[in-house]
């Protein structure tokens, strides 16, 4: 256990300790472009939500800055191939989710600004002709020394629902006709559209839109690309009048406009007379929003860790300035900090805002490890004539067999394993697929429901430890900007309820619960090595979980009704919640320990390590013990909540309470971790004034 007088953080983390726990040390490029966008969020983004610009729905001259800025520092090519004169080699999602964590540390509406581009080019980039690819991005790039042309912007037009997340994806207003068809001649097709909440649509060249056949003579739904310059109306719409996001424009756009048929995006084939999309329209959202969500979520987290430093300074100054307060006294030193509960509730929003931030990065990066492995699947088997869903399936049975063996093996102690076999399975891009995938389709959605949902909660709990100031227009740190910001933030790429149908599906997969468990393994030799760490908490959760999972799928309620039904969101959405807790909670201890291999090598870092590690491993054993608690009382509910009363339950109650009892003890020293944690935020220096204007 960490002594009481052990030394604790002197500072927050600066850039030398985040790039160690986020792993980009070693990424010059990206730190770089961190720098460029940080510029800017807290040079010309602070200075426009300072002066009010985000108190009118209009686009102004003013917010229009952005774009040129964006295109100065960096942030505008940041989505784009190197090619077509993007910044970043290789896979670029953990870049960019940097980006727009930079961004929103100062504003939700800006970091959405930056971004939309890359939301609009996303069908393009993942599912596009390679004509199509090098076009857009190529006119998408901010224009070189010499070249006379303008930066091109995008928009994205779904405001349908989504794929693979339980609802109908088959309702589509937009409608795709044959305009025009000549015998040897490229079809002429007809869109009829109607965008709604479509941001950028103020500035945007083009837009990639989803719409559904309305004509025989085209087989299925898809997506097309539209230019302001087509043939036909081009509305960009009313602004809508959010009271959110201000520094992005927001309209409901009409178009009815005659495009040629190569703007499908994804290309087409013609069978018999008929035009035959190569892609669906959900086959294309679900590529895109499967990555996108989780920068979403990280805008959030951003948020919350940028409230820390604001609450402090207020919690500090509280009394300075009041008569009989004297400079050097207790309570002008320390304010509100002289008392446990401003110091306790502190911790937790800072603890809550590390844990998202850790799940949405974490995220990222297996993204980044996932996209080369699932390119050269996709190859290998168009190479073999392996496409849509059933053959895919068919194929990639064995590969989940492996991953599953492989995963089981990593469990196994050192000595005995066989690592010649491991060596082969890890060796095998299929089996990385399978098991990159099936993280990315729980984590992917756990960071969006967790860090936009109890993270906008937790926003709330930041403004009211301002008091009175935390409603006010000079809040510093624009904290209550923030808040309401987030509640939109909860709702983009889908809702709440959305992330939770996706994880109650995605969270049965076998490779996913073999690699659950070997998460679990592995934190357990943590807990047993260093028990200061709180890891035994996360481990008596997801073994309560794990166990409770187990249980429902032959459960039945009092009335003989299956719990496991897809239906019955009371039982899978809670058990959706309680895995995301875990799993945040997981991300943020991972990156304490990096912080712990790599710190003390670090020549900045180094003579100061002891004293991060000891704070932050307290933070990490707070939300350990959280997420704990709260998969605790959402098990116990669903146990017991569907009986008529608990001895009905025979053996398995038994089982339960031994897990439960197991949960309730490894809470042991978790209140003294949140102390110290709380004496630590006393200690602290911060600078006279935020890094970022007021007015």
């Amino acid at each position: 256990m960490t002594k009481p007088d052990a030394p604790t953080m002197k500072m927050l983390p600066g850039d030398e300790i985040r790039q160690i726990m986020w792993r980009y040390s070693d990424r010059y490029d990206i730190q770089m472009a961190v720098m460029g966008a940080r510029s800017v969020s807290r040079g010309l983004i602070a200075r426009l939500v300072a002066n009010g610009e985000r108190n009118n729905h209009d686009w102004t001259a003013a917010k229009n800055e952005m774009y040129q800025a964006f295109d100065e520092c960096g942030v505008t090519a940041g989505g784009l191939d190197p090619e077509c004169g993007g910044i970043f080699s290789g896979p670029r999602n953990f870049a960019l989710a940097l980006l727009a964590f930079e961004i929103a540390w100062v504003d939700g509406g800006a970091a959405t600004t930056s971004l939309v581009n890359n939301l609009a080019l996303g069908p393009i980039v993942e599912k596009g002709t390679p004509a199509q690819k090098e076009r857009y991005m190529k006119l998408c790039c901010p224009p070189q020394p010499g070249e006379d042309r303008k930066t091109w912007r995008g928009a994205f037009a779904l405001t349908e629902p989504l794929p693979y997340v339980g609802v109908d994806t088959g309702v589509l207003c937009g409608k795709l006709r044959v305009s025009e068809w000549k015998d040897g001649e490229e079809p002429m097709l007809h869109v009829e559209k109607r965008g709604r909440f479509i941001t950028n649509m103020t500035v945007a060249n083009f837009v990639t839109a989803a719409v559904d056949t309305g004509d025989s003579r085209i087989k299925s739904s898809c997506m097309v690309i539209l230019e302001e310059g087509d043939e036909g109306i081009f509305d960009r719409g009313a602004p809508t009048l959010k009271m959110v996001h201000q520094l992005s424009n927001t309209n409901d756009p009409i178009f009815n406009l005659k495009i040629p048929a190569s703007r499908i995006i994804g290309g087409y084939t013609i069978k018999d007379g008929v035009i035959i999309p190569n892609l669906t329209h959900s086959e294309i959202i679900e590529a895109v929003f499967a990555r996108t969500r989780v920068t979403v979520g990280i805008m959030t987290a951003a948020k919350l860790l940028s409230a820390v430093e604001p609450v402090i300074r207020y919690h500090r100054t509280r009394f300075r300035g009041a008569a009989g307060i004297e400079e050097g006294s207790p309570r002008y030193d320390l304010g509100l900090q002289m008392k446990e509960d401003a110091l306790h509730r502190l911790a937790d929003v800072w603890a809550t805002g590390e844990a998202a931030t850790s799940l949405g990065f974490e995220t990222t990066r297996y993204f980044d490890l996932l996209t080369p492995v699932e390119e050269q699947m996709f190859a290998t088997f168009k190479a073999q004539g392996i496409t849509g869903g059933r053959a895919l399936m068919k194929a990639l049975k064995k590969p989940q067999t492996d991953a599953v063996e492989l995963l089981g093996l990593l469990k196994q102690p050192e000595a005995t394993r066989d690592n010649a076999r491991i060596a082969t399975l890890q060796a095998d891009s299929l089996v990385q697929y399978v098991i990159y995938s099936a993280i990315c389709n729980v984590l992917c959605p756990a960071c969006k429901l967790w860090d936009t949902g109890y993270g906008g909660n937790m926003l709330r709990e930041a403004v009211s430890m301002m008091g009175g100031y935390g409603i006010t227009e000079d809040c510093p740190g624009f904290l209550f900007q923030k808040y309401t910001d987030a509640q939109l933030e909860a709702t983009y790429e889908g809702p709440e309820v959305v992330q939770r149908r996706q994880i109650s599906v995605t969270m049965n997969m076998e490779v996913f619960l073999a690699q659950l468990d070997t998460w679990i393994f592995e934190l357990d030799a943590l807990a047993k090595a260093k028990p200061e760490t709180g890891a035994a908490a996360l481990v008596a959760g997801l073994e309560l979980w794990r166990w409770t999972r187990t249980h429902i799928e032959t459960a039945k309620d009092a009335y003989g009704r299956p719990l496991a039904q897809n239906t019955r969101h009371g039982v899978l959405f809670p058990m959706a919640d309680a895995i995301s807790w875990l799993l945040a909670a997981r991300s943020f201890l991972m990156d304490v320990q990096e912080l712990v291999a790599k710190g003390p090598e670090h020549p900045v870092v180094g003579p100061e390590i002891e004293g991060y590690v000891n704070t932050f491993t307290d933070l990490s054993s707070v939300q350990n013990a959280r997420a704990a608690g709260e998969t605790g009382r959402i098990c116990a509910e669903i146990f017991y909540g569907y009986v008529n009363a608990a001895d009905e339950t025979g053996a398995a109650q038994a089982e339960f309470q031994k897990l439960q009892a197991a949960l309730g003890a490894s809470l042991a020293g978790s209140r003294l971790a949140k102390d110290r944690a709380a004496k630590a935020l006393t200690q602290i220096m911060i600078p006279e004034a935020l890094d970022y204007p007021m007015a």
